[in-house]
């Protein structure tokens, strides 16, 4: 793309503190970016950044930073300087690790990694107190680890992964509503009964796993989890 084109981009945001720029095949972040540090949304989703730069920390006022399907590899620790970042999605990328400053999101409520290489699931989150989603589907994860207790998430999303252990912790988050699991390897004796007589959990998804959706239903506290699950129903009919 030309810099006269880039130029105009640039007056435009400087006006709405909006930044798009989606599919043009931008193989770096623009630095003339960093002179915008008043941006409240920037979407550079759709091409082929590799690096994310340090001067990301600039956006002190950044709300909304949408970079989809791009090339990413690493996050720097810069990142946690955005403390008004309520919405981070970094879906469709080839990341294999969060920076530990991620923790330090505080005003973080989405937080969109699905389509990555994860293989672990990533530790730090549990100080993200006000997240609602947790979206890290279509990834490379085998466990969910015991930290997974400290997660404040409402939602979290772990479909189309390879997991097949389950902590018992998961049913501790204190906030945890929706718990999607489908299309994992799973077995039946691999899902913590606990997710079904102690957690907060009203929508457990596990279709697409190793056992069938009936021989859950038998389980003792099955009955608890429903009772859940239409409470809720009918707080939202």
């Amino acid at each position: 793309m030309g810099n006269s084109a880039l130029k105009a981009h640039l007056e435009t945001s400087q006006k709405t503190g909006v930044f798009q720029l989606t599919g043009k095949g931008l193989a770096e972040f623009p630095e003339e970016l960093q002179r915008l540090s008043s941006l409240r949304t920037v979407d550079l989703s759709n091409n082929k950044i590799e690096v994310l730069p340090s001067f990301i920390g600039v956006f002190s006022v950044l709300k909304s930073l949408t970079l989809n399907c791009n090339k990413l590899a690493f996050i720097p620790d810069e990142i946690g300087k955005l403390k008004k970042l309520e919405t981070l999605h970094l879906n469709g990328n080839q990341l294999k690790h969060l920076p530990a400053t991620v923790g330090q999101l505080s005003a973080l409520r989405t937080l969109g990694l699905s389509g990555n290489r994860f293989k672990e699931f990533p530790a730090h989150l549990g100080s993200l107190r006000h997240l609602d989603l947790l979206d890290m589907s279509k990834n490379h994860i085998h466990v969910i680890p015991d930290h997974v207790q400290e997660l404040q998430t409402i939602e979290l999303n772990l479909n189309q992964n390879q997991i097949s252990s389950v902590s018992p912790d998961v049913a501790r988050c204190p906030r945890l509503k929706v718990l999607r699991l489908e299309e994992n390897c799973l077995e039946l004796y691999s899902l913590p009964l606990a997710i079904l007589t102690d957690s907060q959990v009203s929508l457990l998804a596990v279709e697409g796993n190793l056992f069938e959706i009936k021989k859950l239903r038998e389980l003792d506290g099955y009955d608890k989890y429903m009772e859940r699950f239409t409470a809720t129903k009918k707080k939202f009919a």
